[in-house]
């Protein structure tokens, strides 16, 4: 049934709403009807508030009955008939009820299954909303954790450009499933082995311009990488003879400098820092 109410306000916004507010409804639940478009007027003279019409549903009601229809229709409605009873029959002999044992409460702080078991189901149901279908392997680490491998077609969805998006699935993974256990161990993901890939063609390229940076005698900047990958590029050039490297930069743009260091210079600048 359709009704509708004529509400007042200073703006047609104004009255909408408060039509709304009266009714209950939400905007898709009216139709609006502008009667009358408010004016503000000139310093406030000749002001007029605007007038809206709002139609709405409301359920049907039933129509009233008059008492002697309803005293008719009472007596036209047949007698029920009285139900015979049963005859009497021996009660069954009752049995004890057999009292089953209550399932052993669960400790709120272990999480169900092991640490494995939780990163797999987790790394399954995260591949399924990717729509990656990949095989998971599950290693022990040296010193606790995992290791997990992925492997399949369309893997490269999951690396992502530089592995940005295998590091975002490894940080995901770890806070899944060390939330809420009191043994914690770090999760490390990999996909087609490309983290160790990419640690091999990350120690070439960090010798690749060391020795640039000796035949040149001048620094080389590398392009940005993350705090793992410039690690690997620190790690790699530590001994390397006639440079130093350092990073420059903020994230996400921080890189790695490798600098040329004359023989001297590098023997002062160890001597210095033995002292710090």
């Amino acid at each position: 049934m359709l009704k509708s109410i004529e509400v007042k306000a200073k703006t047609t916004e104004d009255a909408i709403s408060k039509a709304l507010s009266q009714l209950g409804l939400e905007r898709d639940d009216i139709s609006v009807e502008i009667v009358e478009r408010g004016k503000s007027g000139f310093l406030g003279i000749g002001a007029v508030d605007a007038v809206v019409r709002v139609s709405y549903e409301a359920p049907d009601e039933p129509e009233p009955v008059s008492v002697e229809e309803a005293v008719e229709e009472k007596a036209a409605e047949p007698a029920p008939v009285p139900e015979k009873e049963p005859e009497s029959a021996p009660a069954p002999r009752q049995e004890a009820p057999v009292q089953e044992k209550a399932p052993a409460a669960k400790d709120k702080k272990q999480p169900d299954g092991t640490q494995a078991e939780r990163t797999e189901e987790f790394l399954r149901g995260l591949l399924e909303r990717m729509d990656v279908n990949a095989e998971i392997s599950i290693t022990p680490r040296e010193g606790g954790g995992l290791n997990v491998n992925l492997t399949g077609q369309g893997i490269g969805a999951v690396i992502g450009r530089r592995g940005e998006t295998l590091d975002a699935i490894q940080h995901l993974t770890n806070y899944a499933v060390n939330r809420g256990s009191e043994r914690r161990g770090h999760i490390n993901v990999d996909a087609e082995n490309y983290r160790a890939k990419r640690e091999e063609s990350l120690v070439r390229l960090a010798e690749k311009m060391a020795a640039k940076a000796v035949k040149y005698r001048r620094n080389m900047a590398l392009e940005p990488m993350n705090s793992y990958e410039r690690h690997v590029i620190h790690t790699a050039l530590q001994d390397f003879e006639g440079v130093t490297t350092s990073s420059v930069g903020v994230e996400p743009n921080r890189r790695v400098v490798v600098t040329y260091v004359r023989p001297e210079e590098k023997e002062e600048k160890t001597e210095y820092q033995e002292w710090c």
